[in-house]
């Protein structure tokens, strides 16, 4: 089990200095909207994971006119205590470290300290783009695997390296072929290792998540989950091949394991498209308790799980569900938001369970 027994900030969003201490399993905090309720668990987020769950760059998670910032946390990983410190400097400047040590890849740091969150926009999982279902199986993935976040650096570095070639190649009237293929030849290499890593993970998590589903939905609906790559049936190497006058005239590669996608389908037909919203909170609480368990099974011992303002996305017969799957079946560290503190300790004193309230 992983747990998170103290918790201090300095300028990290909306607070100036701040410290907790957390002495039981389920930590309950309530506070009005604005009051750092969510804040607090994308500082949890960000210790585990190097960045924020909510914002893309580091200079927004510093407090406003403030320079710099500061999370640390203590954790306990099977009775083994971690002191863990994200540092961003004046001239942002990076820094983490874990018991003093500081890592010279952040990288290294994710799946050290394994967790799971969710939050009311999640649902873009399911409703979003391809590049949102992608990212939530490179951020399952990234936590089982630790070779896996560096091939998918690697890999998005040397996209970017090509397709800026290929911006390049389309004003000249002459490119170096001999640096296309070496480029081809590289990204190929990595998105073998991808592809069949997303592969391997998809032959049981699938079934995983659907057996959540029917039992969060209450009902066997015919829901098919499967994953979608342009390397199923070809080789990178042979479609960049077969397509580099395409990408030269559309300056951009076309095929690779950046397209990827999950597709969803009930009653075969596409699920974004029909399903009620009943179906979608079903399918996202199935997706995110099967990672929750997928981490379980692979690590060892629970992840810490971080549930965001979701009594407004949930109905009370779901929401008993999910609150008696994380709070009373499994053995694992739960932190629930809400902005109505009768009501997170009405569903929390129902469960029987022991749990620290905090007020914001």
């Amino acid at each position: 089990m992983l747990t998170i027994s103290a918790l201090k900030l300095f300028h990290f969003k909306n607070y100036t200095t701040y410290q907790c201490s957390f002495n039981t399993p389920i930590v309950a905090i309530c506070g009005a909207n604005g009051s750092g309720k969510t804040n607090l668990l994308d500082a949890i987020y960000y210790l585990c994971f190097t960045k924020s769950y909510f914002l893309k760059q580091d200079n927004l998670i510093v407090k406003h006119n403030t320079a710099g910032m500061r999370v640390e946390g203590f954790f306990l990983k099977n009775e083994t205590t971690l002191n863990a410190v994200g540092i961003l400097r004046e001239n942002n400047k990076k820094e983490f470290l874990l018991n003093d040590e500081a890592y010279k890849k952040l990288s290294h740091h994710i799946g050290k300290l394994p967790c799971v969150m969710i939050a009311p926009d999640d649902v873009e999982i399911i409703s979003g783009t391809s590049e949102e279902r992608r990212k939530f199986m490179d951020a399952v993935l990234s936590q089982l695997n630790n070779n896996y976040l560096q091939w998918l650096i690697d890999y998005n570095k040397i996209l970017q390296q090509r397709n800026s070639f290929l911006k390049h190649a389309s004003t000249q009237t002459y490119f170096d072929e001999t640096l296309l293929a070496t480029l081809d030849h590289q990204l190929s290499i990595h998105a073998a290792l991808i592809y069949e890593e997303r592969k391997l993970f998809f032959q049981t998590f699938t079934s995983t998540v659907i057996k959540l589903y029917h039992s969060i939905a209450g009902k066997n609906e015919n829901i098919e989950i499967t994953y979608e790559s342009q390397l199923l049936n070809n080789s990178l190497q042979h479609l960049l091949t077969e397509n580099r006058q395409k990408d030269l005239y559309l300056q951009r590669t076309g095929f690779g394991i950046h397209k990827d996608d999950i597709n969803i389908t009930i009653n075969n037909q596409s699920f974004k498209l029909i399903a009620s919203q009943g179906q979608r909170k079903s399918l996202l609480f199935a997706l995110k308790l099967a990672e929750f368990e997928t981490l379980k099974q692979h690590k060892g011992f629970s992840p810490i799980l971080l549930l965001d303002d979701i009594f407004e996305k949930l109905d009370a017969e779901r929401m008993h569900y999910l609150l008696q799957k994380v709070c009373v079946e499994n053995n694992c560290q739960v932190f629930i938001t809400d902005t109505h503190k009768q009501r997170l300790e009405q569903h929390l004193n129902n469960l029987q369970v022991k749990f620290q309230l905090i007020e914001l």
